[in-house]
């Protein structure tokens, strides 16, 4: 009975493909809308990802780099303490508007590297950027994911702006003006976008203490890199129990953010929603086409019960159908999926395929399937014999 059910699914071609197409457009938005929320999810610990160091030290109030307290000078000599440093570097955060070459004012996040080793510093042009750093009242801009926060108008002596004035991006030399201190340009960078998206500022230390508001204390993180043979979350236990500040593996950091952005954040709600939607127009869509597949096929339901086919056989036909189709249509929406993502990556969207994605979209679509099966059958088990009599 199983194959007869199987050719019953395959001899209608064109409502097996509109059932199967169908599937796969289910498949496709869940998984799609899945990785979408998954890629910005990842850019929301793209500071920590970038950095190099196998412990994070901050604050114990600290929960992601969006949310900090700073922590004092004596910081980072408390954290070389402990046996197992190999070397730490302090991390400046803040925010700054600055006023571009052509007068506007745009926000930046300033991200203030350790003077000594200028540890994650942006490369620019495929060269590091720490000598572009060292230079005096130097800077590296990013656009970190955000669109046209970099452009400035040419502007003429006069010191007026146009309004057909040439449109182009921040250069190096370019000055900027932050609370009256001169920062100039050294570079472009195209790092790791952020979320949200925010333009970025890269200087040293000293230089970002010079232009971001004076405040008593100005270290926000001390990254660790670990000595050789060091397990990572043994020595951020120890850091801990030995400073009394809070300590994190990169791993760990990383996760902790992310569960801040998914408790905090208005645009993750956002996300979630879309999220939810895409998956509920999947359910809906899966269950439509199977709904109808089976009532156009009544008639050979009718007949196999007429024959004597008992309920527990056209449970399992329908099951059979159920689950060929929705292999074949889930296996087409996760390779679209796919082939969706190089597309994204061409254009830098946020995209991430992570390992539950695809084994999660296979289990909403089981469980669509097997509902539509449940709705679909009904018609099916409620048949009477004389229905194929009729005419």
């Amino acid at each position: 009975m199983i194959r007869i059910a199987v050719r019953m699914l395959v001899a209608s071609t064109g409502k097996f493909l509109a059932l199967v197409v169908g599937i796969a457009f289910a498949s496709f938005l869940s998984c799609f809308a899945a990785c979408y929320f998954a890629g910005f999810m990842t850019r929301s610990f793209a500071l920590v990802a970038e950095q190099p160091g196998d412990v994070w030290v901050m604050d114990r109030t600290t929960a992601s780099p969006d949310q900090f307290a700073n922590m004092t000078a004596s910081a980072r000599d408390r954290v070389r303490s402990v046996t197992g440093v190999a070397d730490a570097a302090v991390l400046a955060l803040g925010h700054a508007d600055a006023r571009m070459p052509d007068g506007r004012l745009q926000p930046f996040d300033v991200v203030g590297l350790d003077d000594a080793t200028l540890a994650g510093a942006p490369a620019v042009d495929g060269a590091p950027g720490t000598g572009l750093l060292r230079e005096p009242e130097a800077a590296i801009v990013d656009a970190g994911g955000s669109e046209g926060k970099l452009d400035t108008a040419e502007r003429p002596v006069s010191g007026v702006s146009p309004p057909d004035a040439k449109i182009r991006q921040l250069r190096a030399g370019d000055e900027l003006t932050i609370a009256d201190h001169r920062v100039v340009v050294g570079g472009v960078s195209h790092g790791l976008p952020r979320f949200p998206p925010r333009p970025l500022l890269y200087m040293s230390w000293s230089n970002a203490a010079r232009v971001l508001p004076p405040e008593r204390l100005r270290t926000s993180f001390v990254v660790v890199r670990a000595a050789p043979g060091t397990d990572p979350a043994d020595l951020a236990r120890s850091i801990a129990s030995q400073t009394g500040y809070a300590a994190f593996t990169r791993a760990d950091f990383e996760s902790a953010t992310v569960q801040w952005f998914l408790a905090t954040s208005e645009d993750v709600g956002d996300i979630a929603t879309m999220l939810t939607i895409a998956v509920a127009i999947g359910f809906g869509f899966t269950t439509v086409m199977l709904y109808i597949f089976t009532a156009d096929h009544l008639r050979q339901y009718a007949v196999l019960t007429a024959l004597g086919a008992r309920s527990g056989v056209l449970w399992r036909m329908v099951m059979a159908q159920v689950a060929v189709a929705g292999l074949i249509g889930t296996g087409i929406g996760l390779g679209a999926c796919a082939l969706a993502g190089l597309i994204a990556d061409t254009f830098d969207l946020p995209y991430r395929m992570m390992v539950w994605a695809p084994f999660g979209c296979l289990a909403l679509n089981a469980v669509a399937c097997v509902g539509a099966a449940f709705v679909s059958t009904r018609p099916v088990l409620r048949l009477e014999p004389a229905r194929v009599f009729a005419a």
